[in-house]
């Protein structure tokens, strides 16, 4: 079985109102790109990987005039794709929602929102005291986490959380100080979001239940300036350092013990004022201990990195075009 994360650059902007894709000429989200571009090398991407279920982050805006899940399935259709179905949770209001597309015949899927005494539902709010000013902060999570209860065909149970953990760029400020305080501040939000997150993976491990966390945490070791000042990134928190099972990946564990050298990456992004790319490992598919023990095997569809990806000039260039992400794989015995 193969299951996959991939965030898609503005995703949103190739559906009109009614979920029907803009196949044209028109520019997409992505800088340079028509819509017909991206909707093709979409396709094409969606169609090599071949995965039982995606984790779609920067799915289809779901409002009132717009539906995540119904735009999906329509892509699914064009693209002539197995995994034909799609669910959601919770929306927010930032056009970029997290979706799953699965196939039916070898998954049942259901939304399945957690709460417990430790960590709400991810779509209230959570108390924690974010600057140690002994007084509790109101955190909440711009884009809710979604929870999933899966089942395979073979009657294999386990859960999928997929997140999209981001912190906001310092809107507003207009000095360097004024920069640096609100950078700090919306990272502190961002840790708070992962510790949260992180209580909810605690509670199904306690429960011995099978889990996977997949998505972009846009965050990492050695990610910014900023980490020195909070001891561990958001990724750490979420794999586990408070004496539970830890969750596994090993992009993540690899990049962890490395201060030098190269680390692999899922992201590549253009920094117009140096005028170069940036990579960067943002995407992952963390699994608990039991299934760790069932020897998957990860892949990152790297198109520079990733000698099948090279070697097949349409899927290369189509993964460079789709997205500034690239997807990320998981293939393991159910």
């Amino acid at each position: 079985m193969r299951l996959a994360t991939y965030n898609i650059e503005w995703m949103n902007s190739l559906f009109d109102d009614a979920g029907t894709l803009l196949d044209d000429d028109g520019w997409s989200g992505r800088h340079g790109v028509t819509r017909a571009a991206q909707i093709g090398a979409l396709r094409t991407v969606f169609s090599e990987l071949d995965a039982d279920a995606i984790m779609i982050v920067e799915a289809p805006d779901s409002s009132k005039s717009r539906d995540t899940v119904r735009a999906l399935e329509a892509f699914a259709g064009f693209a002539g794709l197995r995994a034909r179905k799609a669910v959601m949770g919770f929306a927010n209001d930032t056009q970029q929602e997290i979706a799953l597309l699965y196939d039916p015949d070898t998954l049942t899927v259901i939304h399945d929102p957690q709460v417990g005494p430790n960590a709400p539902r991810f779509d209230g709010s959570f108390a924690i005291d974010l600057d140690i000013d002994a007084h509790e902060d109101t955190v909440v999570f711009s884009k809710p986490p979604l929870e999933l209860t899966v089942e395979t065909a073979s009657g294999f149970a386990f859960h999928m959380i997929g997140a999209h953990l981001k912190s906001k760029a310092p809107h507003g400020a207009k000095t360097r100080d004024e920069v640096m305080r609100i950078s700090i501040a919306n990272r502190r939000k961002q840790l708070a979001q992962a510790i949260w997150l992180r209580a909810r993976v605690a509670a199904h491990l306690e429960e011995a239940t099978p889990l996977m966390v997949l998505g972009d945490l846009n965050d990492g070791p050695g990610l910014d300036e900023y980490e020195h000042l909070f001891g561990r990134s958001s990724v750490e928190i979420i794999l586990g350092t408070d004496g539970a099972p830890p969750l596994f990946d090993p992009h993540a564990a690899r990049a962890l013990q490395r201060k030098l050298g190269a680390v692999p990456t899922t992201a590549r992004f253009w920094i117009r004022p140096e005028k170069r790319f940036l990579q960067a490992l943002l995407d992952y598919i963390m699994v608990s201990p039991d299934l760790a023990a069932r020897a998957p095997a990860w892949r990152i569809w790297h198109p520079l990195d990733d000698p099948g990806c090279w070697a097949k000039p349409a899927l290369r260039d189509a993964l460079v075009l789709a997205s500034d992400h690239f997807p990320v794989s998981l293939d393991i015995d159910l």
